[in-house]
């Protein structure tokens, strides 16, 4: 990406009261960050209802010599800087509308997998839900060698899920509420510099970037939005691994839930999610690789193509993938399983329907007739 480019994107990443939602709306009808500090001075004519003050806000000169430092941070530390521009920008979380327009990642996962889950939970953790963590993700990791585990970093569940996933060499994704000149908690330091071999830490926050509370809400977006589904171990009647299903509920993803014993405050979360069809009740990686239609050496089952005998092979492949699962399959799904690119897969999503195969539902989401 030229310089001057992420420049731009660096300086919009700091104007106050703007928001990733705010954002990507001037970038996508402006094409470029670039370009939205170029037409400030005509904001109001090409997109009416602007606000003066963004106008004024978005006199970067006084943004300039932290972006240069910014820069001098990311270079000196080896980070990637991942654009709306870029392929390896997460294709999932592109989906979701307020998806950051600049992630910063330390590491070599892969944020475009086949498959991912987040798994996330309470910070005071029982030793029960430790230990049910720990099996969930060793048992995933062998029935799914492919897997890549995603979490917050914190303590209690979020740092058992990666200390589980690192003992099985498994590839497993932190995500942070705080720039990457730090790890928060400190006594985390050595799990994520582990990490950082196989997996990643990943962040929208820029360096210096003070871990208050609203952040780590935030970043819970991002930790949905990253995965095909979330997998809650135990939560009590509030917390931030709430906050994240009910996001992961909204971008349209799936999410499952442990039950607990009734009356146990570790376990008041989960078990109301799964009373109120939330989340899927599961008690195994056997459980939530079935549901994900995810299992490995189960021979799904071939699409008859004598029944459609004008299907192409990769409307066949589209098809069948659909197929497989009850309740739909996102359109990010789709393009990271079958490996099509959107334009030609939008295309033949469009045929499936005319032939009455699929249909679309809110989301983005489709489902086989």
């Amino acid at each position: 990406m030229p310089e001057d480019e992420l420049t731009a994107l660096l300086a919009l990443n700091r104007i106050d009261g703007l928001g990733c939602t705010g954002a990507r709306f001037l970038y996508e009808q402006l094409g470029s960050a670039k370009e939205i500090f170029k037409c400030r001075d005509h904001l109001k004519e090409l997109i009416p209802g602007v606000r003066q003050s963004l106008i004024e806000a978005l006199d970067c000169s006084g943004y300039y010599s932290f972006v240069r430092e910014e820069l001098d941070f990311i270079n000196r530390h080896g980070i990637s800087c991942i654009t709306f521009a870029d392929e390896e920008y997460p294709a999932r979380l592109k989906d979701c509308m307020d998806a950051p327009l600049v992630l910063f990642k330390m590491g070599n996962a892969n944020l475009n997998a086949l498959h991912m889950v987040s798994i996330v939970g309470t910070r005071k953790a029982t030793e029960y839900g430790l230990a049910m963590c720990g099996s969930f993700v060793r048992e995933l990791h062998r029935l799914c060698p492919d897997i890549v585990v995603i979490s917050g970093l914190a303590y209690g569940i979020d740092i058992q899920a990666h200390k589980s996933a690192l003992a099985d060499d498994c590839c497993t994704i932190g995500v942070l509420g705080h720039g990457l000149d730090m790890i928060y908690p400190a006594s985390h330091r050595s799990v994520a510099k582990s990490m950082l071999e196989k997996g990643a830490l990943v962040t929208e926050f820029m360096s210096r970037t003070v871990p208050l509370r609203n952040n780590f809400v935030r970043r819970n977006r991002i930790i949905a939005g990253l995965a095909d589904a979330t997998v809650i171990v135990e939560s009590k009647a509030k917390g931030g691994s709430l906050i994240t299903a009910e996001i992961a509920e909204s971008y349209n993803r799936d999410c499952f839930a442990f039950p607990g014993s009734v009356g146990d405050p570790c376990s008041v979360g989960c078990n109301e999610l799964i009373r109120t069809n939330r989340a899927g009740l599961i008690t195994s990686a056997e459980d939530f690789l079935s549901a994900m239609n995810w299992m490995t050496g189960t021979g799904s089952i071939p699409v008859q193509k004598q029944l459609f005998p004008d299907l192409s092979e990769e409307e066949s492949k589209v098809y069948e993938r659909i197929r497989l699962k009850a309740h739909g399959v996102h359109l990010n799904t789709i393009i990271v399983d079958c490996n099509i690119p959107y334009v030609k897969l939008t295309s033949i999503l469009f045929t499936l329907e005319m032939k009455g195969l699929i249909s679309a539902l809110p989301g983005s989401v489709y489902k086989s007739l």
